[in-house]
């Protein structure tokens, strides 16, 4: 058994973590926290728990193991390595944190400590992107040339606990806007799928749409465009938004010498391939989770296995850290206007 606490708990925590560990038979919720005392009694009492003064308490408690981080993207580095030090293992919220030295940071305290860091990058989870992985792999579509992967929807507003205060439009709480919410999991899911990593980006990463109370734009991005250029020569492109008004996207093409794959592209079959000459193969394995229609994500029991089975997280602090390069890589490429090569970027 797992004895966990959750640090933070707004709608990423009801929504994902409260729930997937209480639905785990192998993980038992000791205690919560969160900044608002009333949200922190409600949740205690709905999950038959205990709501910590702070999150220094939680951590001093001996009977937890291990930690979830729910909390605001720039508190992410501090809290994650307070567990870390306090010998508690981490499952940490997207982004990883605000700035490539706080992720290295987290990584090193992983490693210094021997403490287990994860990050809840769950689209590599789906059982469509695993077999989309599997296929890929086997070769259906040859030799990948390009691609093309997408997340948007109409922004965080319905998301948030307090649609009333969006943190998320928050600089000083986020940091960094569409492209830490929705673009991150896109950049780390391509790597995944083609095995190859991100060598280059050029980057648009702006606000387009999105206004704060007072009528001017809000303080972060509210779309990212990146061009990927992959190892093995592989060139696509990643878009990120809050201003799809409509049905959320989150799908991604996969452009090959034999075919086409598409992912989460068609309402009925999660993957449809094209061959090159005619032949089209079509599965239906789930549906993409979607802000309207929550299913379980996965993170949590892949997190409590590698916890049970003192294995490497499957999507391990050290594997993400690949992603946030870029990402902040595109961040720098969007400022000045000009392609970066990963490799000889400074962060």
């Amino acid at each position: 058994m797992i004895n966990v606490g959750v640090i933070g708990c707004g709608k990423i925590a009801q929504t994902r973590h409260l729930p997937e560990y209480t639905a785990n038979p192998q993980a038992s919720i000791i205690g919560i926290y969160d900044m608002n005392p009333q949200r922190a009694g409600d949740i205690a009492e709905a999950y038959h728990t205990k709501a910590f003064g702070s999150c220094e308490e939680l951590l001093k408690n001996e009977e937890i193991d291990a930690v979830s981080i729910c909390a605001a993207n720039a508190a992410h580095c501090e809290l994650s390595v307070m567990a870390m030090e306090a010998g508690k293992d981490v499952l940490c919220e997207k982004p990883m944190a605000v700035t490539y030295e706080e992720c290295c940071r987290m990584v090193s305290v992983s490693e210094r400590t021997g403490r287990a860091l994860m990050i809840g990058h769950n689209q590599r989870l789906t059982r469509t992107h695993k077999k989309a992985k599997k296929l890929i792999e086997q070769g259906e579509i040859g030799r990948i040339i390009s691609f093309r992967s997408t997340f948007g929807h109409g922004g965080p507003e319905s998301w948030t606990v307090d649609s009333q205060k969006v943190w998320f439009f928050d600089k000083n709480q986020a940091a960094f806007g569409a492209m830490a919410d929705l673009g991150i999991h896109k950049t780390d899911l391509i790597q995944f799928l083609t095995g190859e990593k991100i060598e280059a980006v050029t980057a648009y990463i702006g606000t387009l749409d999105k206004k704060g109370e007072d009528g001017s734009p809000i303080g972060v991005d509210d779309n990212a465009v990146c061009i990927y250029e992959l190892s093995a020569g592989i060139v696509g492109t990643m878009t990120a938004s809050w201003s799809f008004y409509g049905k959320e996207d989150n799908s991604t093409v996969l452009y090959g010498s034999e075919g086409i794959m598409y992912i989460y592209s068609d309402p009925e079959y999660s993957i449809i391939i094209e061959k090159k000459g005619g032949e089209r193969i079509c599965y239906q394995l789930d549906s993409i989770q979607t802000n309207d229609n929550q299913t379980s994500s996965g993170v949590i029991d892949s997190w409590i296995e590698c916890l049970e089975n003192r294995k490497k997280p499957e999507i391990s602090g050290e594997f993400v850290l690949l992603s946030m390069k870029a990402v902040f890589a595109a961040l720098q490429s969007a400022e000045t206007g000009r392609r970066l090569v990963l490799s000889e970027v400074e962060l």
